[in-house]
C-alpha cells in the first residue's frame, strides 16, 4: 500500500511541474515574441526576461537531476527493475537530444551572426579612441599638476609654519590654483590659501592619501567629475583613482577639479621632526570637461545598447537551450512513466518476495490491472496472507507452549521436592532451586556436567547411575513405569561438621527422548520425628508397666528383712542384709530409668522467644566454676552473636547434658578440657552452639545413631541425653551435628554442633 501511495504521488508531482513547466514556457515564448518587435520594451524587461529564462532552466535541470538521481539510487540498491528503467530513458532522452541538439546548434549559429552584423564596429572603435582621449588628456593635466606641486613643495622645505600662509598665497599666484593648503603629518591644517579659507572644516586628505604622498613623493585625483557624468561610473578619472565616496556635499558642489599632494621633507623645521604635505587643487577647464561628458555619454549609450545586443542574444540562445531541455525533459519523463507501467508490477512482486525473505508477511500491495501481470500481483498477495494467517496460528500455539513452560517452570521452582533431568551419561540438564537446596550444592554452576562432578555428590551419583541402569533393563521387559529407593547422603554446611540425610528418590525415563528424571525429597525430618514418637511410646508405656511393680518390690525387701533380722544366723543375716540392699539399689536405679524415660516422653513443647544466648550460657556456667566442674570448661564466646529464636528453659537442659556428657568422656583421661563455644554464621544468618572434648570421640557405628534413645558408651546412664538435646533441637527447629575431632589422622574428641536462626 505504501509503494502504491508513493507511485501515485510520483505520478501527481511529475504531472503539475510538467504543468507549471509549459506555462512558464509559452509565457517566456510570448515575452520573447513582444520584446522582440518593441525595443524599449525588451531593454525595460531585460531583466525579468533573463531571469525567467536562467528560472526555467534551472527548474528543468533540477527536475532531470532529480529523476536522474532517483534512477541512479534504484540501479545501486539492485531494486528489480531498475537497469530496464534505466535503459528507456537513455533510448528516449537519446531520441529527443540528438534531433534537438543539431536544431540548437544551427538556431545558435544564425542568432549569433544575425544579432552581430546589427552593430558597426568602426563607431564603436571611434568612441573607444575618444574615451582613451580624454582619460590622456586627464592623465596629462594630473601629472603636470603633480610635478608643478613637487616642485613647490621643495620651495617649502625651509619655511616654517608661522610663515607657511604668505608662502602659499606666492605659490597660488605662480601656479594659478584655486587652493593651496599645508597639512601636517596627522592631517592638521596649518596654512592655506584659495578656497579652503572660507570653508568652516575644509576636507582633509585621508590617511591612505597621506601614506602614499610619503611612499610616492606626489599623488594626484580628479574630484568632481564623477559627480557630473550620468550613472557616477568613474571612466574618466585620472590613473584609475577615483574620488572618495565618503566626500562631503561641499566638494560634491565643486566644479571638477585636479589635486596633487606632496610631502615637504625638510624635518629641521618643526619641533617634532614630522612631514608635511603640500595641497594643490585646480580646477579644469570648462570645454574640456564637456567635451569628457560628451564622449563619456556617447561611449555609455552604445554600451547599453551593445548590452542589449548581448542580452538580446543570450535571450534567444536561453529560449533555445530551453526548447533543447524541454524536449530531453519531456522524453526522460516519457521514458520513465512508460518504464514504470511496464516495471511497476515486476517492482511490486519483487519487493513482496524480499519482504517476505526477511519474514515480513504484512498484506502485500496487489495491482488493479486486467492483465496477467496485476492478476499476478493478486495472487502473491492472497498467498502472503494464507502464510501471514498460518505463522499467526503456529505463534498462537507456541504462545500456548511457552505458557505452558513457564507454568512449569513456576511449579519446579516452587515445589519443596527436589528435580534434577539429566542425560543418559549422567550430565545434569536441569535442576529446580529445591534439588539445590536439599543436596547443598550449586547444581546450575555444573549444569551440562556429570552429577557425579558436583562435590559431596560422587556416591550419590553412582547409586542413581546403578538405579537407572537397572531400571532400563527391567523396563525393557517389564515396562516398569519408575524405581524408587532411599539414599543416606552426608552433607555440611561451610565449617559445619558432616550432616546425614536421607532421601526417598524417583526416576523414570521422559517420553520422546534420551534424557531421565529424577525426582526427590528429604525426609530426614520424618524419619527422626517418626523415631522421635516410637521412642516416646517406649518410654511412656516402659514407665507406665514398669513403675508400678517397683514400689511393692522394695517394700516386700524391706519387709522381708525387718521381719527376718535377729532370727536368722549371723551369715544368713549378712547375706540377707547384701541381698535386700542390692534389691533396693536396683530398684532405685529403675526408678531413676523410669522417671528419665518418662521425662523424654512429656518433654513439653518449645516456647520460642528471643534470647541471648551468650548470656544464657553465662548463667549456666556458674555451675561449672572451680571445683564444680569435674573437668576444667573454656568459653569462647562470639559477640557478634544476635539473639535467638528459643526458650530458655530447655537451651539450659541442653547446655547442662552437652557439658555432662563432654566431662563424662573426659572423665579418668588425664588433662584435657571441655570448649563451650557460640560462633555467628553471617552468610545463614544462624547462630551455632558447640561443645567439644577431648576425649576418645564415638565409635563409627554409634554416630550413626547417636541421637536414638539408649544409644550410649557410657557404663553408667541410660543414653538418653543426646536424644533429648535432639528432640529440644527439633522443637527450636535447630540443626544439631555430631563428629569425632580429627587431629594429624587421630581422633581427637567429639564434637556436637546446633545452629539456631536468629531473631528477623
Amino acid at each position: 500500500m505504501t509503494s502504491i501511495k508513493s507511485s501515485q504521488a510520483f505520478r501527481w508531482t511529475v504531472g503539475v511541474g510538467v504543468g507549471v513547466m509549459a506555462a512558464m514556457g509559452l509565457v517566456l515564448l510570448f515575452l520573447l515574441t513582444q520584446a522582440t518587435g518593441n525595443r524599449d520594451l525588451y531593454e525595460r524587461n531585460y531583466a525579468l526576461l533573463f531571469g525567467l529564462n536562467v528560472a526555467v532552466a534551472g527548474l528543468l535541470l533540477l527536475v532531470i537531476g532529480w529523476i536522474a538521481l532517483r534512477l541512479a539510487l534504484r540501479l545501486r540498491r539492485g531494486r528489480f527493475g531498475s537497469r530496464l528503467l534505466v535503459k528507456l530513458a537513455a533510448i528516449f532522452a537519446l531520441v529527443g537530444l540528438l534531433p534537438g541538439m543539431m536544431i540548437y546548434v544551427v538556431s545558435y549559429q544564425f542568432v549569433s551572426r544575425s544579432i552581430e552584423s546589427w552593430f558597426d564596429v568602426e563607431v564603436e572603435g571611434a568612441l573607444a579612441s575618444g574615451l582613451n582621449l580624454g582619460r590622456a588628456t586627464l592623465d596629462t593635466l594630473a601629472a603636470d599638476l603633480g610635478n608643478k606641486t613637487r616642485q613647490a613643495a621643495t620651495q617649502l622645505s625651509e619655511t616654517p609654519d608661522a610663515l607657511a600662509g604668505l608662502a602659499l598665497e606666492r605659490l597660488r599666484e605662480q601656479l594659478s590654483a584655486s587652493d593651496v593648503v599645508l597639512w601636517s603629518a596627522s592631517g592638521q591644517m596649518i596654512a592655506s590659501a584659495g578656497e579652503s579659507r572660507f570653508l568652516f572644516q575644509p576636507e582633509r586628505p585621508s590617511v591612505q592619501q597621506l601614506r602614499n604622498a610619503r611612499t610616492q613623493r606626489v599623488v594626484t585625483q580628479i574630484e568632481g567629475l564623477e559627480e557630473m557624468l550620468p550613472g557616477g561610473n568613474g571612466e574618466l578619472t585620472a590613473g584609475g583613482a577615483p574620488a572618495r565616496a565618503g566626500a562631503g556635499a561641499a566638494a560634491a558642489a565643486l566644479a571638477p577639479r585636479v589635486k596633487a599632494i606632496a610631502v615637504v621633507n625638510n624635518p629641521n623645521v618643526n619641533v617634532l621632526g614630522q612631514f608635511r604635505f603640500l595641497q594643490v587643487t585646480e580646477v579644469l577647464p570648462a570645454g574640456l570637461v564637456a567635451n569628457a561628458i560628451a564622449v563619456q555619454e556617447a561611449n555609455r549609450q552604445y554600451q547599453e545598447r551593445a548590452l542589449a545586443r548581448g542580452g538580446l542574444r543570450r535571450m534567444y540562445i536561453g529560449t533555445l537551450t530551453l526548447s533543447l531541455f524541454l524536449a530531453v525533459f519531456g522524453a526522460v519523463l516519457l521514458a520513465v512513466v512508460l518504464g514504470n507501467q511496464l516495471a511497476k508490477p515486476l517492482l511490486v512482486l519483487a519487493e513482496g518476495v524480499r519482504q517476505v525473505a526477511l519474514g515480513d508477511l504484512t498484506p502485500k500491495a496487489a495491482l488493479q490491472g486486467k492483465d496477467e501481470l496485476g492478476g499476478l500481483t493478486r495472487s502473491f498477495a492472497d498467498m502472503t496472507q494464507q502464510l501471514a494467517d498460518a505463522r499467526s496460528a503456529v505463534q498462537h500455539s507456541m504462545s500456548q507452549v511457552d505458557a505452558a513452560r513457564a507454568n512449569l517452570q513456576t511449579i519446579l521452582d516452587n515445589l519443596t521436592a527436589g528435580v534434577i533431568v539429566l542425560d543418559i551419561r549422567g550430565r545434569i540438564q536441569s535442576s529446580n532451586p529445591g534439588a539445590t537446596r536439599i543436596l547443598q550444592a550449586p547444581l546450575a554452576a555444573y549444569q551440562g556436567q556429570s552429577l557425579g562432578e558436583v562435590p559431596g555428590l560422587e556416591t550419590f551419583a553412582q547409586d542413581v547411575l546403578a538405579q537407572f541402569t537397572d531400571y532400563l533393563r527391567e523396563n525393557a521387559s517389564h515396562e516398569q513405569a519408575h524405581w524408587q529407593q532411599s539414599f543416606e547422603l552426608h552433607t555440611a554446611e561451610p565449617g559445619a561438621p558432616d550432616h546425614a540425610i536421607t532421601l526417598i528418590a524417583r526416576g523414570a525415563k521422559m517420553p520422546g527422548t534420551e534424557e531421565f528424571l529424577l525426582v526427590f525429597d528429604d525426609i530426614s525430618d520424618m524419619v527422626s520425628a517418626q523415631r522421635a514418637r516410637a521412642w516416646g511410646e517406649v518410654a511412656r508405656r516402659l514407665a507406665h508397666e514398669i513403675k508400678n511393680p517397683l514400689t511393692p518390690i522394695q517394700l516386700s525387701a524391706e519387709r522381708l528383712e525387718m521381719k527376718l533380722t535377729g532370727k536368722v544366723g549371723a551369715p544368713e543375716q549378712a547375706l540377707l542384709t547384701k541381698s535386700v540392699k542390692t534389691i533396693v539399689d536396683q530398684v532405685d536405679a529403675l526408678k531413676r530409668l523410669v522417671n528419665e524415660f518418662r521425662d523424654y516422653a512429656r518433654l513439653p513443647a518449645a516456647e520460642l522467644k528471643p534470647v541471648d544466648l551468650n548470656a544464657l550460657i553465662a548463667e549456666v556456667m556458674q555451675l561449672y566454676l572451680g571445683d564444680n566442674a569435674v573437668v576444667p570448661v573454656t568459653t569462647e564466646l562470639d559477640p557478634k552473636a544476635p539473639p535467638i529464636k528459643g526458650d530458655a528453659q530447655q537451651l539450659r537442659q541442653v547446655i547442662h547434658n552437652l557439658l555432662q556428657n563432654a566431662q563424662d568422656a573426659q572423665e579418668g583421661k588425664g588433662a584435657g578440657r571441655v570448649v563451650l563455644k557460640t560462633e555467628y554464621l553471617d552468610s545463614s544468618r544462624r547462630v551455632r552452639l558447640s561443645v567439644r572434648d577431648s576425649g576418645t570421640g564415638f565409635p563409627e557405628h554409634i554416630l550413626k545413631r547417636a541421637f536414638e534413645p539408649y544409644v550410649t558408651t557410657k557404663v553408667k546412664g541410660t543414653g538418653l541425653g543426646l536424644a533429648v538435646v535432639k528432640k529440644i533441637a527439633d522443637e527450636h527447629g535447630a540443626r544439631v551435628d555430631i563428629s569425632n575431632r580429627v587431629v594429624d589422622g587421630q581422633v581427637q574428641g567429639a564434637q556436637v554442633s546446633l545452629s539456631f536462626a536468629v531473631v528477623a
